[in-house]
């Protein structure tokens, strides 16, 4: 298992959203692996005292302690991490076993890239942590968004957005999730655990990704049935619903769209728990407030 890593090629920075159902896929999954009291027992985030490493620390020391304030705050008490170096394609590879140690070597530049040593261990810790979780999705590409996405989302990730960085002449990114999804998965986490990271960027490309995944993360919490919606999405809405009342044309696509179906005791609306992306069902009854059985949110909405 490997980081992806882009550094110096700046035409192979991917920016926007294109792999979000997947994300909303694995955040899904996670809150079905792990009850909600357990998700939010990853709180707050690692904080960037602990896993900050100076130009004077050694660098195998370094690694180490950073390796182990990561290993404490994803819940991996009893794995032992062993760091090392080499050259090698990507940014970083696991080698996951029964442990109880796990051998994490390092892209040989970060010897002199050290500032971005707690992201790359990041994404492989997570691999250890899914790993023992047995939660995986099939595929390379989409089992590293998974891991990218935990990673996030249970504190962690901010490490990977904050290496970001892009300029007119060079770039570095690392993971498999753009910068904006990064940001988007982060901004769900500090909704759901009330937390701002934004004091904790040093990189301004990241700090800007940030706030154009949390843009994307604000407007899905704001739309339709939900009593957040504005305006323009409830008349939308309430011609929708007339719609499916008199059995008239095709339902709204999208996976963000709201869906209408016949039950048992009438018309129902289905749509997306803004925090667990699980689609929950109401009945068209004016003012609902559902509570989704996955994450137990609790949601006010206007059917």
């Amino acid at each position: 298992m490997g980081v992806r890593d882009v550094a110096n090629r700046s035409s192979e920075v991917v920016h926007g959203f294109p792999h979000l159902e997947t994300v909303r896929s694995a955040i899904t999954a996670l809150y079905r692996r792990l009850s909600p009291e357990s998700v939010l027992s990853y709180a707050p985030s690692v904080l960037p005292v602990d896993v900050t490493f100076g130009e004077d620390d050694d660098l195998h020391l370094g690694a180490q302690r950073v390796a182990r304030a990561l290993v404490h705050h994803l819940r991996l008490p009893d794995a032992r991490v062993i760091v090392s170096f080499r050259e090698m394609e990507h940014a970083a590879s696991v080698e996951l076993t029964a442990g109880p140690e796990y051998f994490i070597e390092l892209n040989d530049r970060f010897r002199t890239h050290r500032r971005d040593i707690g992201a790359a261990l990041a994404h492989e810790i997570t691999h250890v942590l899914l790993h023992r979780l047995d939660l995986s999705f099939p595929g390379t590409r989409d089992n590293e968004i998974l891991t990218d996405t935990v990673t996030t989302y249970l504190g962690a990730g901010w490490l990977l957005l904050d290496a970001f960085r892009e300029d007119a002449v060079s770039s570095q990114k690392l993971g498999y999730l753009t910068p904006e999804e990064f940001g988007y998965v982060l901004a769900g986490r500090a909704l759901a655990f009330d937390e701002d990271p934004r004091t904790w960027f040093t990189s301004p490309q990241a700090y800007h990704a940030y706030t154009k995944g949390r843009a994307r993360a604000l407007f899905e919490a704001q739309q339709p049935p939900l009593t957040t919606a504005g305006r323009l999405g409830r008349l939308r809405y309430a011609k929708d619903r007339r719609r499916a009342q008199e059995h008239l044309g095709d339902q709204p696509a999208g996976p963000y769209a709201y869906a209408f179906e016949q039950g048992p005791d009438g018309l129902r609306v289905s749509f997306p728990c803004s925090t667990c992306h699980q689609r929950i069902r109401v009945p068209v009854r004016r003012r609902v407030r559902a509570r989704c059985g996955l994450c137990r949110t609790i949601l006010e909405c206007d059917t």
